[in-house]
């Protein structure tokens, strides 16, 4: 697959320069050409202002007892699906579904770091004003959220685990690339498509009241940032080519696959396994023998499946087309995700969570609405 070297600038609000051309920030006339796509949702950040040090948002210091209780519940974990459940006692049950939820989290972490890097390498390229304004924003709530995870993670483990390579080398390629589009489609997409599915999953199953809240604070940010890869799908997608638009269309579908086969994966999670007594290779085959393509693709009926989260994004954003919606449909009814309107499954809970801020931040009670968040007119 030949890479597309450009930033497919389709729009002048996402005309961008390289990272060291410093110079071409202080074109006089550059100032001046600012778009008015971003304002609203630049507008709306004082709506949904949380601080992760400050205990009026979020108490780090409510306890748990991670030996006898489930952080989450323990009929979502994929694990005991598998034979792995008939070779555990209860105590050793909650230990896999515990420190599962720390490599998960540790997971989310690792892809908050990438995000704020990612965010604040846009401002080096951006030329126009208002989406580097945006992007800055952005690289803001991208540290809040390093610090909100930090802080759980401490308060719960002592220190997150190292980052998997499947995601590792994702996040490391959408941060290093000079590119618009791959930045974009990568994070702004894929990663934060997979990312709300993951904090609704957690606000839904979560026993821990300090993860949930966590998660739906986090959510009132990460919904903006899915508004802004909306309003690039917009106002690129249907102007490209056909090549162009296929090369990222096969590039996204590569990027899901890796995600889906091995972000989880037990080869990534040995030390979990090896905690209660387990061989990791044993645990894959367990794996392996459970997890077929249909079980996989009735555990996406499930409206907060990350992947079925990430499927809707790319579909809403006109990144699947005839061409490879067969693949997804492997997995999934895309028929009903046609259907669907384009509201993203944390979209309510984002919105309960911006209700709680304003009246947290004396800002009243009044309705909230992220549909109303699209580029301005």
């Amino acid at each position: 697959m030949t890479k597309i070297e450009t930033n497919l600038t389709v729009d002048p609000a996402y005309e961008a320069v390289a990272p060291d051309d410093f110079p071409a920030m202080m074109d006089v006339e550059r100032y001046g050409k600012r778009s008015n796509a971003f304002d609203k949702i630049i507008s709306a950040t004082h709506d949904h202002f949380w601080d992760p040090m400050d205990k009026k948002y979020v108490d780090f210091s409510q306890p748990f007892d991670m030996e006898n209780e489930y952080l989450v519940d323990p009929n979502q974990n994929t694990d005991l699906k598998t034979a792995v459940a008939d070779k555990l006692d209860e105590k050793q049950k909650i230990k896999l579904v515990n420190l599962d939820v720390q490599w998960s989290l540790s997971s989310i972490l690792h892809g908050e770091a990438g995000a704020l890097a990612l965010s604040a390498s846009l401002c080096h390229i951006l030329k126009d004003p208002g989406a580097q304004e945006y992007a800055a924003n952005q690289t803001r709530e991208e540290a809040r959220h390093v610090a909100g995870f930090t802080n759980y993670i401490k308060a719960r483990w002592g220190k997150p685990v190292r980052v998997g390579p499947a995601l590792g080398n994702i996040l490391t390629e959408l941060v290093l690339s000079p590119l618009v589009w791959k930045k974009i489609v990568g994070m702004q997409m894929l990663v934060e498509g997979l990312a709300m599915g993951a904090f609704a999953t957690f606000y839904k199953d979560g026993r821990d009241p300090l993860m949930v809240k966590l998660m739906q604070l986090t959510m009132t940010d990460e919904a903006f940032h899915h508004k802004f890869g909306k309003i690039w799908a917009d106002r690129t997608i249907p102007h490209i080519n056909e090549d162009e638009r296929n090369q990222i269309e096969d590039w996204a579908w590569h990027v899901f696959e890796v995600l889906l086969y091995n972000l989880g994966s037990p080869e990534q999670k040995k030390h979990i396994y090896a905690a209660v007594g387990l061989d990791w290779e044993w645990v894959q085959g367990a794996f392996m023998e459970a997890l077929t393509d249909v079980k996989i693709r009735e555990s996406m009926q499930e409206s907060t499946n990350i992947f079925r989260v990430l499927i809707k994004t790319l579909l809403k954003a006109g990144i699947i087309t005839s061409r490879t919606a067969g693949n997804y449909a492997a997995f999934i009814d895309m028929k009903e995700l046609y259907a669907e309107g384009d509201r993203m499954i944390g979209d309510d809970i984002a919105e309960e969570g911006i209700k709680y801020l304003l009246q947290l931040n004396g800002q009243g009670n009044r309705a909230y609405s992220l549909d109303k968040m699209s580029a301005a007119e």
